[in-house]
């Protein structure tokens, strides 16, 4: 048995369940108090491998430290009962969310049965239902959760989790106090008609979305680049790649945008799951040339107060494009992906 875990450090799968006294299967599992409520929570999550990220545009993936986590259920409707249910009393009960992230295939034998990560703890952050594929191809309502990971300690005794989780979860939410009041349901933008444009179908958009889902980053602000040409703008260019919220691509209304013309445009592209809050538009509005506009453009959506940011009528607005925005976009000009 484990006394205390320490984040970053590998354990066997036994190690993890044994210790915290959850059941042997599932992806989130739950110890109970006497009077009903929860005592722990342990979620598993993996590395994904090129295979299942090809399979599965909507595996679990952790992005700027927020995990995107798909409910239990391959298949068909997901809903917010069973084991989705109890995580949905996270916010009020604040017990201790472990998470555990499998670096590797069980079926590699280099590595001993130690090959589960502890990555820290799970603070959830919002929780809703968006239109999926399951694994026969067929349209869905999944269940997504969103958790902030908290790894900024170095071990959990497990006899005091439960007092050490609610001075680590006051503590994200007094620091991020902006991000946590974003609320759990993130906003979908609804998309202004282009001129010509048909009305494509919620099932259209969300295949476009999942092809970009599967897309490596830098791969995606190339095809940022690439619908900003095909929209008629000039002197396109990416800058170089990296992950510090900066400009992604360069653009220039060409002279037959006669009103517009010259307007330097800098965009930040997000190959993102989970929602796009707050911080993220004011960190493009900083990062601005002086005479350029901004916009935004997601795989995901925004939150509330991330749209209000943009808009606020005081600051130079940003525009803001969701991921079923985008890909009415690419639908319209016929943009392969």
């Amino acid at each position: 048995m484990v006394e205390s875990f320490i984040v970053n450090e590998l354990y066997s799968h036994e190690e993890a369940y044994r210790s915290l006294g959850v059941g042997n299967a599932g992806g989130v599992r739950f110890v109970m108090n006497a009077d009903g409520s929860t005592k722990r929570a342990v979620l598993f999550t993996s590395v994904p491998s090129g295979r299942l990220q090809s399979e599965n545009p909507y595996y679990d993936r952790i992005e700027n430290d927020v995990l995107v986590y798909t409910a239990q259920g391959r298949k068909g409707e997901q809903g917010f009962g069973g084991q989705n249910q109890r995580l949905l009393t996270h916010g009020s009960e604040l017990y201790p969310i472990y998470c555990f992230q499998l670096i590797c295939s069980r079926r590699d034998k280099t590595i001993g049965v130690r090959r589960w990560r502890f990555i820290g703890f799970l603070f959830g952050l919002r929780r809703y239902k968006e239109q999926q594929y399951d694994i026969f191809g067929e349209p869905r309502n999944a269940c997504i959760f969103e958790f902030a990971v908290i790894s900024d300690f170095s071990k959990v005794i497990v006899s005091q989790d439960a007092i050490l989780a609610k001075q680590l979860y006051r503590e994200y939410a007094r620091k991020n106090g902006d991000s946590f009041a974003e609320g759990e349901m993130p906003i979908r933008i609804q998309a202004t008609q282009i001129a010509g444009c048909d009305n494509y179908s919620a099932d259209e958009l969300e295949r476009i979305r999942a092809q970009m889902l599967n897309l490596h980053p830098a791969r995606f602000e190339s095809l940022v680049k690439n619908v900003l040409e095909h929209s008629g703008f000039c002197r396109v260019a990416t800058t170089r790649y990296s992950q510090d919220g900066g400009i992604d691509v360069d653009a220039f209304a060409d002279e037959w945008q006669w009103p517009i013309r010259s307007l330097h445009v800098q965009i930040q592209a997000k190959r993102w799951m989970h929602t796009v809050g707050r911080k993220e538009v004011a960190e493009l509005r900083g990062s601005l040339g002086r005479y350029a506009r901004g916009a935004l453009v997601t795989t995901s959506q925004f939150s509330k107060s991330a749209l209000d940011e943009a808009g606020d009528c005081e600051k130079l607005p940003i525009t803001m494009i969701d991921g079923y925005d985008f890909a009415r976009i690419i639908k319209h000009f016929n943009v392969q992906i």
